[in-house]
This record gives structure tokens, C-alpha cells and sequence, in this order.
């Protein structure tokens, strides 16, 4: 059995509103292998948001343990969890975020400069997810001038580009016609598995979560 990437056990985040407390994730327990996709299904307000937030290291649960590539997290330091972010986990979210300024190339090169690969190496890895991805010849065009599904692309090499042990994917196809969406989430899924990548997707589309090896699913939101 392979090494878990992620490994969530009695995840508690509350959040306080005034008197009121919103208990978002109560005693949550989840681990997802490398190689291993998993479907975070569930209404509006259920915690899928703050759940990816807690496991990407964006967030600190109010009890419980998060292990990030065998690594206990819970009680890093901003900067090791900073780093932890930089070496082991990669986002993918339903907007591309990316940065318009720079090429596609430069976008997928970015991430890697910062976390201090060379210009070079890093412009040959970038050139290679492109490739990958089928964007070899829409590589030098900045994000405005590339369709949506050509951005999240590009957003999925991004994500992919320091050989994260897991990725996160909010709604990663829920900003693009059915077409184009079913072009991008099979690509998204061939690069996982090619690269035994962990991945977490929060999903509304219960017909693209059944494709994935398992579905958890998130209740309603508990107020106190």
C-alpha cells in the first residue's frame, strides 16, 4: 500500500460569529494515498472549502492532527507550514488565478523560482507540463489571450509544477462548458495518476466525483 499524503485525524474548526459558533468540521478523519483521488461532495455551507483550507495548511483547526507527507503539521510554525505548501502541496481552484502580467510558461515557472530551482531548469520543467498538457504552442501567450480551458490548464501545470505529494482542486471544471470541462478533468486525472499524486476534489458534479476512487461526503454546518 502506498504512503499516505494526507492524513486528517479529529479535525475540529469552530468558527464565532458574536455568540453564535459555527462548528464547520466536528472529529473529521480522512487520509488519501499517492496515486489516490478522492471526491469531497456536499451542500453549500457543509465545510468543502475549509476542509481543502485546513488540509492545504491555509487554515488551523481548532483541535485534532493534520499530517502532510508523513510530517505533523498541526502545530508548525507559519513558516513551516509556508514551506510545507511549497514542497508538498499544489492548488488547483474553479478560477485560474493566474498571474496576467506573464506568459503561461512564466506562470508555471514562477512557483518553481520560488521555491529556488534555476531560471533554466525551471523554464524546461514549465515546458514539459505545457507540453503535457497540449499547449506547447500557446505557451508564450499571457492568460488573456487564452480560453478558459487553455487557462486551467495552464493552472493545473502550475499546480503540478514542484511535484506536490498532493493536490487540492476546488471546483476545478466548474467555471467551464461541459466540453471543455470533460477535456480538462481528463487531463487533470491522467497527470495524477501518471505522477501518483494524492488528489482532493470539492465537487458539486456527482457524475465526475463517481469517476473518482472514492467519495466523502460533508453534512450541513452545526450552530451553537
Amino acid at each position: 500500500m502506498s504512503e499516505a499524503a494526507l492524513v486528517l485525524e479529529q479535525v475540529t474548526r469552530i468558527y464565532e460569529q458574536g455568540e453564535r459558533r459555527l462548528t464547520v468540521l466536528h472529529n473529521f478523519d480522512l487520509d488519501i494515498r499517492k496515486g489516490e483521488v478522492v471526491a469531497l461532495v456536499g451542500p453549500s455551507g457543509s465545510g468543502k472549502t475549509t476542509l481543502l483550507q485546513v488540509a492545504g495548511l491555509l487554515d488551523t483547526p481548532d483541535s485534532g492532527e493534520v499530517r502532510i507527507a508523513s510530517r505533523i503539521m498541526s502545530s508548525a510554525s507559519d513558516i513551516e507550514r509556508t514551506l510545507a505548501r511549497r514542497r508538498h502541496i499544489g492548488f488547483v481552484y474553479q478560477f485560474h488565478h493566474l498571474l496576467p502580467e506573464f506568459s503561461a510558461l512564466e506562470n508555471v515557472m514562477l512557483p518553481q523560482m520560488i521555491a529556488g530551482v534555476d531560471t533554466a531548469a525551471a523554464k524546461k520543467k514549465a515546458h514539459g507540463l505545457l507540453a503535457e498538457l497540449g499547449l506547447t504552442d500557446r505557451e508564450s501567450h499571457r492568460p488573456a489571450k487564452l480560453s478558459g480551458g487553455e487557462q486551467q490548464r495552464v493552472a493545473i501545470a502550475r499546480a503540478l509544477a514542484n511535484d506536490p505529494q498532493l493536490l487540492l482542486a476546488d471546483e476545478p471544471t466548474g467555471n467551464l462548458d461541459p466540453l471543455t470541462a470533460e477535456l480538462v478533468f481528463g487531463m487533470l486525472m491522467r497527470m495524477v495518476r501518471e505522477k501518483q499524486v494524492a488528489m482532493l476534489v470539492a465537487t458539486h458534479n456527482l457524475e465526475l466525483a463517481k469517476r473518482m476512487d472514492r467519495i466523502v461526503s460533508l453534512g450541513s454546518k452545526m450552530e451553537a
